[in-house]
């Protein structure tokens, strides 16, 4: 597993502090000694990259990170992206897009989040419109799963029908995550998968530090339970943690920053 470092934020001043996440994900990581499988983790062994960018040039970030990831995705079997916002999924996405038609690979792209981030594009898409310019773009909308929204502008709402884009429900996972899971899997089936994670999948309760949490959200061992059957998707290329705050994670105890390690241990 090839982790890659990606600083970058463009949140509308909502942000600022998730450019910070890597390196505190990866000191949480070090508290860690295995997965829950028993897999011994030792950061020091890690294949590390980090992509250094100017978030006040959001034109030259955006680049750096597309040219960065699609170099990875050709050198590498799976990848994680940590963040940063969400907004730098635009790159990264649009990279894999790229990697799997010069592949000739089938793209499939499954995100987990309360918000489905499919706001009117800014020239440089944000953490609010990344998803419908990636869309906008050629990403196939049929190939798109977003899990676990549950506060969605109309406009959202309106562009999500006009591509028919496929939702899992939070309460369907409650009722049922088993057959969820099966769900998420047989969707990537023959597919090359990314995976998206917004950290404001999960409940506040559990990650509070983040742009725009929402309440009722899944639990922390819901998602793991969730990441740990995704995980053994065999044609998963590459995953993404976005959106974890270092400086409100300040007053939770860092809560939210080794909750982001735990998941990053899982995969791993």
């Amino acid at each position: 597993m090839f982790i890659v470092k990606v600083p970058g934020i463009n949140g509308l001043g909502k942000t600022e502090g998730c450019q910070k996440a890597g390196n505190a994900i990866l000191k949480e990581l070090r508290e860690i000694h295995t997965s829950e499988c028993g897999k011994i983790i030792d950061v020091d062994d890690l294949s590390l990259e980090e992509i250094h960018l100017d978030n006040s040039n959001l034109e030259l970030s955006n680049k750096l990170i597309y040219e960065n990831s699609l170099e990875s995705f050709e050198e590498h079997s799976q990848i994680v992206f940590l963040g940063g916002d969400h907004s730098i999924s635009y790159s990264t996405t649009n990279a894999f897009f790229d990697y799997c038609k010069n592949s000739e690979k089938e793209p499939c792209l499954i995100i987990f989040d309360s918000h489905p981030d499919c706001m009117k594009p800014m020239k440089e898409p944000t953490h609010e419109d990344w998803l419908r310019k990636l869309i906008e773009n050629g990403f196939p909308s049929e190939n798109i799963l977003i899990v676990g929204l549950r506060n969605s502008w109309k406009d959202e709402l309106d562009f999500l029908k006009e591509r028919k884009i496929k939702q899992i429900f939070i309460n369907s996972i409650l009722e049922d995550i088993d057959n969820i899971a099966d769900t998420i899997m047989e969707f990537s089936n023959g597919k090359e998968l990314y995976i998206s994670i917004d950290i404001d999948v999960i409940d506040p309760a559990f990650a509070p530090a983040t742009g725009y949490p929402v309440s009722g959200g899944l639990t922390s061992r819901q998602f793991l339970y969730l990441i740990q059957r995704i995980k053994k998707v065999k044609t998963l290329k590459a995953i993404d943690i976005v959106e974890i705050n270092i400086e409100k994670d300040k007053e939770f105890d860092m809560i939210t920053t080794k909750l982001g390690a735990k998941i990053l241990s899982e995969l791993i």
